[in-house]
């Protein structure tokens, strides 16, 4: 499962990992940038998945970024979230150079003026209306987020807190935000596939090794206070039913009782023969739908229960069956055949998420951000020798009613 690759670090701190892999003829170019949501502050926020879009923009030498890239064979994409935001390129090995090129540009002299910031602020806007306001359900994270957290930025999703934050942004919100975040040691750089190790070193020495570093370190994020008290919010709105939300508070990633948490909402609520969907779905006739996971992120989050509940059943009802499921998962534990089976899926998917060269790079990427691209194996070979004790002592220090958040998403009464 373990793979190849070299990792460079040039004058100016922008970190460089290379994966060879001869049986490819394409490359990867992902470039993640130290930058997320809970870099933003109250009253500026959205500004991380603003900068998305206008890295998409033009640059000095670049009048259309996507136009420069389909011309060699490329395509692109990007992501936002609340710890980082990723860009990654796709396209032919011979071609390689022009992602440096392209990506260096933007990362020293984006285009900045007024006409791009107000171009890209229609964009983000129309976003937010369609896909968090008109929408049934979309506003679930801006009620469940300020509710979970009180002082973490986390607080507020990436797409920003209030419409009012996007159209407040000024153009100097835009600059400092650009100057203060996207210089190379805010970034590691990513290359693989059919490529030359010493090749795409020379490269990146060549296209990013004169930009100038950050002056400004990335602040630390407020800490989250420990919760000590059940909140609760209901909140009616014109849907077809009831869902239930209720989030318990968990380790950051990389901490002491993270994968615990991983495992026990894989156990219970994923696939088909999961105990949620064989005891809440198919046992129950007033829960339609349930799942559990874990938000994921990097600083202490969120391990999320949810249920959709028919059409005459509450979601208070939804609560009180799902607690009464969780007091017997407590009392009862995991066997060690079924914590050995969720193991087992956990390394297929981890070997088919391998065979994508994509998620090779990315994976790299995003490791090396927490300190080092081996945690990337080390992470796997930690969660493959946790015991079922293991998991249930979290699991009771994490599944307490003092550490929930619950939101009741109701239907209106007419």
């Amino acid at each position: 499962m373990r793979f190849r690759y070299e990792r460079h670090f040039l004058d100016n701190g922008l970190e460089v990992i290379i994966h060879p892999d001869p049986n490819s003829k394409i490359a990867v170019f992902n470039l993640l940038y130290k930058v997320g949501s809970k870099d933003e502050m109250p009253g500026k926020t959205g500004l991380a998945h603003f900068f998305e879009h206008l890295m998409f923009g033009s640059s000095k030498n670049v009048p259309v970024f996507d136009r420069a890239l389909e011309r060699v064979g490329g395509n692109c994409n990007a992501f936002t979230s609340p710890d980082i935001t990723n860009y990654y390129m796709t396209l032919p090995s011979s071609n390689l150079e022009t992602a440096f090129w392209l990506e260096s540009d933007r990362m020293l002299q984006l285009t900045l003026v007024e006409k791009t910031i107000e171009t890209q602020r229609k964009v983000v806007l129309e976003e937010f209306k369609q896909r968090y306001l008109n929408q049934p359900y979309g506003n679930t994270w801006h009620l469940l987020r300020p509710l979970a957290f009180h002082s973490h930025p986390y607080r507020w999703p990436t797409i920003g807190e209030t419409t009012e934050d996007i159209v407040n942004y000024t153009e100097e919100d835009v600059w400092d935000f650009y100057k203060t975040h996207y210089g190379p040691n805010r970034a590691i750089l990513a290359v693989g596939g059919g490529v030359d190790p010493k090749e795409v070193l020379n490269l990146a020495e060549k296209w990013f090794g004169s930009i100038p570093a950050s002056a400004q370190a990335r602040l630390e994020s407020t800490k989250e206070k420990e919760q000590k008290e059940r909140r609760t919010l209901t909140f009616q709105a014109n849907v077809p039913t009831d869902v239930l939300y209720k989030t318990y508070k968990m380790p950051g990633k990389g901490e002491d009782g993270y994968l615990e948490a991983d495992l026990i909402t894989d156990y219970l609520g994923f696939g088909k023969s999961s105990p949620m969907e064989q005891k809440l779905v198919k046992g129950r006739k007033e829960i339609a739908s349930a799942g559990a996971y874990i938000l994921g992120s990097q600083d202490p989050g969120l391990l999320v229960f949810s249920t959709r509940m028919d059409p005459s059943s509450s979601s208070e009802e939804g609560e009180a069956i799902l607690d009464e499921f969780l007091a017997d998962f407590l009392k009862q534990g995991i066997d060690d055949h079924s914590l050995q089976k969720i193991k087992n899926q956990g390394e297929a998917m981890k070997t088919y998420e391998s065979i994508q060269l994509i998620n090779r790079m990315m994976n790299l990427a995003m490791y090396a951000n927490m300190g080092h691209p081996d945690l990337y194996w080390d992470e796997f070979d930690r969660k493959s020798s946790i015991r079922t004790d293991q998991v249930m002592d979290w699991a009771n220090r994490l599944l307490r009613p003092e550490k929930s958040s619950v939101l009741h998403y109701q239907k209106e009464i007419s």
